[in-house]
């Protein structure tokens, strides 16, 4: 499959993740959101997506669940949140849909939380 942007083809897989990590850039994320009708990304969309990034790209390919999320962006935001306030970010699941929006590879965990 391919998704198109800025007049190119960029590669994905048959469930929209890039197949090429390097294809991503924040412009890039933007539309493929809008595709994905999550919106205009926020602040807090980018909080997500930056926190899923580093964890795969500085912790070994450490793509986090729900849980750790949450966990994570608690700390971030400096309030208790829970797993809806996630969700309104990313409705098909934050931890797999946010990594597609955030370019990294489909993650091969069972489950989301």
């Amino acid at each position: 499959m391919a998704f198109e942007f800025n007049g190119q083809s960029v590669e994905t897989t048959a469930t929209g993740y890039l197949v090429n990590l390097e294809d991503w850039s924040e412009d890039l994320a933007r539309a493929m959101a809008d595709a994905e009708e999550v919106g205009e990304l926020t602040e807090r969309h980018w909080d997500v997506i930056n926190y899923l990034r580093e964890e795969y790209f500085d912790n070994r390919e450490n793509q986090p669940n729900t849980r750790a999320i949450i966990k994570a962006m608690s700390d971030k935001w400096g309030e208790k949140i829970k797993q809806d306030a996630l969700y309104t970010l990313f409705p098909l699941d934050p931890s797999k849909q946010g990594g597609r929006i955030a370019g990294l590879p489909e993650s091969r965990r069972k489950g989301g939380y």
